[in-house]
Parts: C-alpha cells; structure tokens; sequence
C-alpha cells in the first residue's frame, strides 16, 4: 500500500488556520433597539437568519435593549398590562431568547437601558448598591459598554442627533440607533476622507401600550445594519 505524501494539518495549525481566516472576515451584525419586552416577535428570527445569511463574525445591540417603561420619566400609560416587576421579569425571559441566538456581543448602553441608574444618582444612592446589566437582566457574556470601536467604525446609542451628523463631527464611520423611524446610510467624500453615517432602525412593536407617545407619528423602520469588511449594509424586515 503506498503511502500518501499529503501533508497532515496538525492540531495546533488547525487553529491558527481557523483564526487567520475569522481575522480575514470582518461581518458584524447591528441589531436595532429592542425596548423589550415590547419588541416584535419576529424580529428575532429575521436577525437569526440574517446573520447566517451574511456570514456574521460579531454581533452589536446599538443600545435599548430594555425599555423599562414602569420608570419612564414620561408619563407612564394608563393602559400598562405590567407592573415594574412583572414588567421586568417578562424582559429578562424576552432577552434570554436574545441570549440564546447570540451568547456573546457588544451591547451598546442606551437612554432607556440606564434609566434605572439615572434614577439612582437622582436619589443619590452610591453604585455600589447598584448591580451591573449583566446581572439583572441575566447574561454573563454580554459586553455592555457606551460606545464600541472596530475598524475605524464607531458604534453609539445616538442620543446626541443624527447619525449623519455624528460621523461629520468626529470624521469618522458611525453607526447609531436610538431613531426609531430611521434607516439609512449616507456617504461623504472629500479630498482626503471617504466616511458613513448609518442610521439601522429598530425592531419596537409599535402597536405596544409603551409606544403610544409616538402613535400618531412615523412608523418605525424595522431593520438591521451590517457593516461587512467595512462596507455598511442596510436591510429593512418583510412586513
């Protein structure tokens, strides 16, 4: 029997393999404000398979993942099915969903996410006394930071304005959420730079009790962004 002279990745050179080619491939899915536990039911499964569609290596929430309407600084609806608890509780089974679909990612901080420790400085409760996202809302492996970088992208919640904006002030790549009525991506080019603005809308059920002050408004844009090899990508969700 004649012997193959094929060479035989080693184990170790399998994995440096593996690791060269995810370096080579940068598709990062940015996913909308959730405000959950009233985001739509099927905006999970759509981001589920744009991922896969995309050959996603990263995942970015662009902030909101909560909307903790029960402590709202605005009014709070007469027509509110949950208590603060009940209310709570029923996020933390929606993002669990959430979790399970993508056990790691950057999780952007949002207005509605810190409205909890607003409320806390407020009262002038030292953090301390104070338990990370991480914990409450029951997912170890998320990364919640203010703003994310990655090849000379920026990722922000986006209460300061537009994302059009954003990028021209900093003269740098940005991608935002916050704007639920807005999905877009706009490009300037000087001499010297070439930068985008990306707005990726959002997943909200607008029908929900929690977005009545914006019932009489725009309708929300739901979508998605992906920034692949630093190309961004708009897609807006079948309605």
């Amino acid at each position: 029997m004649e012997r193959s002279n094929r060479y035989r990745l080693k184990p170790n050179e399998i994995q440096v393999i593996q690791k060269l080619r995810e370096q080579e491939i940068s598709n990062i899915l940015v996913i909308g404000d959730l405000h959950e536990p009233f985001c739509l039911d099927e905006y999970l499964d759509w981001c589920i398979e744009q991922y896969d569609t995309y050959n996603c290596t990263e995942v970015v929430f662009i902030g909101d993942i909560i909307d903790n309407h029960y402590t709202s600084f605005h009014e709070v609806s007469i027509d509110a099915e949950y208590t603060g608890k009940t209310e709570l509780e029923f996020a933390i089974k929606r993002i669990a969903r959430w979790y399970k679909a993508f056990p790691k990612a950057k999780v952007i901080i949002g207005n509605h996410d810190r409205l909890i420790m607003r409320k806390a400085q407020t009262s002038a409760i030292p953090s301390k006394w104070i338990k990370s996202y991480k914990e409450v809302l029951e997912v170890p492996n998320w990364d919640f930071v203010e703003r994310y970088e990655k090849d000379n992208v920026q990722f922000l919640h986006g209460e300061g304005g537009t994302a059009r904006s954003k990028c021209r002030a900093d003269m740098m790549n940005t991608v935002q959420g916050h704007l639920h009525t807005q999905a877009y991506t706009e490009h300037y080019v000087g001499k010297k730079f070439r930068i985008f603005g990306m707005q990726v809308g959002c997943g909200i059920n607008h029908e929900s009790y929690a977005m009545a002050y914006a019932k009489y408004g725009k309708k929300p844009a739901i979508g998605i962004g992906v920034i692949s090899n630093g190309t961004p990508i708009n897609l807006l969700m079948p309605l």
